[in-house]
């Protein structure tokens, strides 16, 4: 028991990749249609959906009602009831193709990728390929897909292919390497790392380099890179600091890493969520518990599971197990398909 939550890469990626896209809606939404979109970034989705329930009453636009409840959906974690609404959406065209559909053909295909099915989330990107053979996105994406179903091979040449599309984009070979660690391919992934230092050489940024060698497991060039970019990529260049110090066992050093950070600059749910990992690992449960919390307050939509999952832990290795019983039944309300959290449940439940 008492696992906790650090975000899993891989295949989670390709919903990463659409949340700017979540939070910010499309053009041409009526009122009730806005405030439900503005309900979703607040974490309310079943008050997203009755909100959308009334913009249908009301006659707004269909294609975006159906697309605001797909995303409602994904944040409940029903990815087949996602699916079955960006369908109607996509449904609903005129038969001419807009931005509205290759943003709906995206969303459908992560809600296809989070209920496994790879296959048909393959076909999308196919398709939207045909249409877009530019759209590097999506050969990356479709990579992803292609490891699932494990075609190692084709996922290689959609990798290879957006890389030779943006040779300079060394975030994308990071989550290359990511996504091929996650399907135990690792040392296939760092090849790409590998290929990215050479080819940056040695005027390439440090904090480029730092997070490099850090996903190398060469955590001293990490941190010795990362301490001259502290400031250049801002709250990922002290992520990456503090969890390089991490690899090599100087947890105090890592927390005032993050709490360095937390001091100087706004609130980052991912850095509180980190900040109490390392208190955790350091024995302190009542920092970590502060630490999750904070983060909690953040309102991230991205962390917010993981926070509030790591927050139950917290409370369970402060002996008080009641309130974590309590707090994971509300957190099996908003995920119910979460299997980590039931058995953590189960365990509570014998306290």
């Amino acid at each position: 028991m008492f696992l906790l939550k650090r975000g899993k890469k891989g295949i989670c990626l390709m919903a990463g990749a659409l949340t700017a896209v979540i939070l910010g809606g499309c053009g041409g939404a009526g009122e009730k249609t806005q405030s439900a979109m503005q309900m979703i970034q607040e974490l309310d989705y079943q008050g997203a959906l009755t909100q959308l329930d009334s913009a249908e009453e009301s006659g707004e636009n269909s294609r975006l009602i159906n697309r605001a409840r797909g995303i409602a959906c994904m944040g409940l974690i029903d990815y087949e009831g996602a699916a079955a609404f960006f369908e109607a959406a996509i449904a609903g065209s005129d038969g001419l193709v807009q931005s509205i559909d290759y943003d709906l053909n995206f969303y459908l295909a992560a809600a296809y990728t989070k209920s496994e099915r790879y296959k048909e989330a393959e076909e999308i990107y196919n398709a939207v390929l045909a249409l877009r053979p530019n759209e590097e996105d999506a050969y990356f994406l479709r990579g992803n897909v292609r490891l699932a179903l494990n075609n190692y091979e084709e996922a290689i040449a959609d990798f290879d292919k957006a890389i030779s599309m943006n040779p300079a984009n060394y975030d994308r070979m990071i989550e290359i390497f990511e996504v091929l660690d996650y399907y135990g391919h690792g040392e296939a992934g760092q090849v790409y790392l590998r290929n990215a230092l050479e080819s940056g050489g040695k005027d390439m940024d440090k904090y480029v380099s730092g997070r490099i060698y850090y996903f190398l497991g060469e955590y001293q060039n990490a941190y010795m890179a990362l301490e001259e970019a502290r400031e250049k990529g801002g709250a990922e260049s002290y992520l990456y600091l503090g969890r390089a110090y991490e690899a090599t066992g100087d947890y105090n050093y890592a927390a005032n890493v993050y709490n360095s950070y937390l001091e100087n600059n706004e609130g980052n749910a991912e850095m509180y969520n980190q900040l109490g990992l390392c208190e955790m690992t350091r024995g302190e449960y009542l920092k970590a518990l502060e630490a999750f919390q904070a983060g909690m307050q953040l309102k991230d939509t991205a962390m917010m599971q993981t926070l509030s999952f790591n927050e139950i832990v917290a409370y369970e290795f402060l002996g008080e197990y009641r309130q974590a019983q309590v707090l994971m039944e509300n957190y099996l309300k908003n995920y119910p398909d979460d299997e980590q959290a039931k058995r953590e449940y189960e365990f509570l439940s014998t306290r």
